[in-house]
């Protein structure tokens, strides 16, 4: 039985974001239309050829139908976990939903989302990020399409970008220097993908610096990290060394700034 209900029904937190649950209340919110509507523009976007394939592939009868969104193409293109793509989707719909409905004067449109409510929550999110490239002396990787009907979708990637880093990043949010690093090359590498840049060392199309495979981003850029700091706090245990001797999370973040 449980078996069975697998196919009727998709899990979730607060927001049922399969199509099958389009009719129920929350969805018909016209904040979380708004922002849910936003998300799938994924036109232009160019996908891996095997998402291609997928895409133009027939749906099976017993195939839960799904609507792909920014988000899906950000986890194809930098392996991100399936189940964080899911929770930062929810996280960022009513982080724009909750600002959208308080704007005034209310939005013409209440089914579209609202730019105000866009760059304030997009302003919040990159405040701490800002601060970083300020403080190094470096530009930002937040570059913007000169088309105006793309940048609200531009403005999207980059923001579901980063909720998506800080999904996977553990116990490396305990250094936030290092967390801006970390965006800021996979920002540019997104504007890279993007603008159609070809790589000068693979002369291929530009791909993430640590290849994109499925569930890359967690094994080859925060686990990596992680068992410096993990090894580190096991020098402190067991070495009676001093305090001086080993490195904790602020040492460490140090080479990020």
């Amino acid at each position: 039985k449980i078996e069975e209900k697998k196919k009727l029904y998709v899990p979730y937190n607060i927001l049922p974001l399969d199509p099958e649950s389009t009719d129920q209340a929350i969805m018909q919110n016209p904040e979380i239309q708004a922002a849910v509507y936003a998300l799938r523009n994924i036109r232009g976007l160019p996908w891996p050829k095997d998402k291609e394939q997928e895409k133009k592939q027939e749906k099976k009868p017993d195939e839960k139908k799904t609507d792909r969104d920014l988000l899906d193409w950000l986890q194809a293109m930098f392996g991100f976990q399936k189940d964080n793509v899911a929770n930062q989707r929810e996280h960022l719909i009513l982080l724009l939903a909750n600002v959208h409905i308080r704007q005034i004067p209310k939005p013409e449109q209440q089914s579209k989302l609202d730019d105000r409510a866009l760059d304030y929550v997009m302003k919040k999110l990159f405040k701490s990020y800002k601060m970083w490239c300020k403080y190094l002396g470096r530009k930002s990787s937040l570059w913007l399409p000169t088309i105006q009907q793309e940048v609200q979708q531009r403005k999207l990637l980059y923001m579901g970008l980063y909720l998506l880093v800080w999904g996977e990043a553990a116990n490396l949010r305990f250094m936030p220097e290092c967390l801006c690093y970390i965006y800021h090359h996979m920002a540019f590498e997104l504007y890279g993908m993007l603008a159609g840049n070809v790589s000068p060392m693979t002369g291929e199309n530009v791909k993430p610096a640590y290849g994109g495979d499925e569930e890359a981003f967690l094994m080859k850029v925060v686990t990596p990290i992680y068992k410096v700091i993990e090894e580190e706090a096991h020098r402190s245990k067991t070495m009676k060394s001093k305090h001086s001797h080993w490195r904790n999370y602020d040492d460490l973040n140090e080479y990020f700034w």
